[in-house]
């Protein structure tokens, strides 16, 4: 069985997103979701989630391809994936936080996940910053 592990915010899900979850989900048998806690959200966009974490949670359990989703954890971000220990973990086109760091990570944990970044799908309109400018 091969697991893929997805990581986002997810706080104003849109058609992007679900490009996104869709695409990860099509590399593997098992799609789990890793959801930001709202103080990750705070610590890396500097702002405070239009949605809190248990809601955005439910928010993505909620779509089809998702077989899991949980919440991330505070301090150590990259424990999670050693919890899961994905074959595939999948990053989204703009998605920076913390992707820098995890071929290192996982080397140091001894983890053998392949990452994939996926391509976007229409970011004039779909990135999140711009879908929430538009619900101002």
């Amino acid at each position: 069985m091969t697991i893929v592990l997805a990581f986002g915010s997810f706080d104003v899900i849109h058609p992007g997103h679900m490009f996104f979850l869709r695409e990860a989900k099509k590399m593997g048998d098992k799609l789990v979701v890793v959801v930001a806690k709202d103080s990750t959200i705070r610590e890396i966009k500097s702002f405070e989630p239009k949605y809190k974490e248990h809601e955005r949670l439910e928010h993505v359990r909620d779509i089809p391809y998702v077989d899991k989703a949980v919440l991330g954890y505070e301090g150590d971000k990259y424990k999670i994936v050693e919890e899961f220990n994905p074959d595939i973990i999948v990053l989204g086109y703009d998605q920076d936080s913390y992707s820098e760091k995890l071929p290192e990570e996982l080397k140091k944990r001894k983890l053998k996940a392949q990452i994939q970044r996926l391509g976007s799908f229409k970011p004039h309109i779909y990135k999140s910053s711009k879908v929430k400018e538009v619900m101002r």
